[in-house]
């Protein structure tokens, strides 16, 4: 091959990483220039810095697995309190546990290794090496019914109805510490697309029993969503492993586009997943199939990174953290209107 010719691809050596280095911002950019998934972590946090510079973007992050029993609660309530996101899709069980801690109960350091049948006795749950008191769930549980219960007769979206939840758990705990209250303070909406596979759904069920009528509408979800991606112009998306939370963020693009709207596909797309392609299973589907659904654009910065979230959450998070000190950002604020429509407005943070 000719010297010219190879030198196409042998432009950009690879560096020693200096561990030296003063801060996490600075070795997190060391890493641009490493490999494997050292690498694509570093240019996660680089597309993600990008899209917060864009002048007019929505910011979406799709939540699952155990995030908060497993400590990463206040590291969402920052991405929230600081605009890196502007709209959360969640598992109904992490808001769940969210609510828990709020209201002061704690989850505990145990370990897998824990006889699960002197558990049970004991009435601790175990989720990998977490424990929690499954009579302090219970108490929570029975809160959310309560609460439901002042719903009586209100048809509502998850997102209404979470704002709701945000409100009340401000009122009763420690709430601008947690994901529901500091989104209800800071404007940024919440979807749980299966809020009834959670506890929450079991707190519904508690107040649905004893006579309380509380319709939570997801397919006002499925619409309110789709919305924002339609008023958004551009829009880029942060996932945290995959499941429901992922699809219904990225089914947002192929509704806007059945419903008339010229939309190509999300334009940012960055996920930390410890899934793989190559099982069938849209956790660990790769951004560029989903290019051919027409769910990300094939123009898009797309960066999957396979690592355990809890890797990888409080570094890139950081990371960003430092990168946007000084900067001002344009995020979008929702003006929801009673007759469904939804209004943005960008504003300065």
């Amino acid at each position: 091959m000719e010297p010219h010719k190879i030198n196409v691809f042998t432009q950009n050596p690879t560096r020693p990483l200096d561990v030296t280095t003063k801060s996490i911002g600075q070795l997190v950019d060391g890493m641009l220039y490493t490999g494997f998934q050292g690498r694509k972590l570093a240019e996660s946090v680089q597309a993600w810095d990008n899209m917060l510079k864009e002048e007019k973007l929505t910011v979406m992050m799709g939540l699952t697995g155990a995030m908060v029993p497993a400590g990463m609660r206040k590291v969402i309530v920052h991405l929230i309190k600081n605009r890196m996101i502007d709209c959360l899709v969640s598992t109904g069980a992490n808001l769940f546990h969210d609510c828990h801690e709020a209201l002061g109960k704690k989850h505990y350091v145990g370990s897998h290794l824990a006889n699960d049948e002197e558990l049970f006795r004991h009435g601790v749950d175990r989720i990998y090496d977490v424990f929690a008191f499954e009579e302090e769930f219970r108490h929570t549980d029975h809160l959310i019914a309560n609460f439901a219960k002042t719903l009586h007769g209100r048809r509502m979206s998850s997102r209404e109805f979470i704002a709701l939840l945000g409100k009340k758990i401000c009122e009763e705990g420690n709430g601008d510490e947690s994901i529901v209250g500091s989104a209800y303070k800071y404007g940024v909406p919440i979807f749980v697309p299966a809020l009834g596979d959670s506890s929450i759904g079991i707190g519904l069920t508690i107040a649905r029993r004893e006579g309380f009528d509380v319709d939570v509408d997801q397919i006002k979800d499925v619409d309110e969503i789709t919305r924002i991606v339609e008023a958004s112009g551009k829009t880029g998306v942060v996932y945290v492993g995959g499941g429901v939370p992922k699809n219904f963020i990225q089914q947002t693009e192929v509704v806007a586009s059945i419903m008339g709207a010229d939309i190509a596909g999300h334009d940012y797309a960055i996920q930390y997943t410890t899934d793989v392609p190559h099982w069938g299973g849209l956790s660990g589907c790769t951004f560029d199939e989903a290019v051919s659904w027409g769910k990300i654009a094939a123009e898009a910065k797309k960066v999957q990174v396979f690592v355990d979230a809890t890797i990888a959450l409080p570094i890139v998070v950081h990371a960003l953290h430092e990168k946007k000190l000084n900067d001002k950002r344009k995020f979008p604020l929702f003006i929801w209107k009673e007759n469904g429509c939804l209004d943005i407005d960008f504003n300065t943070f």
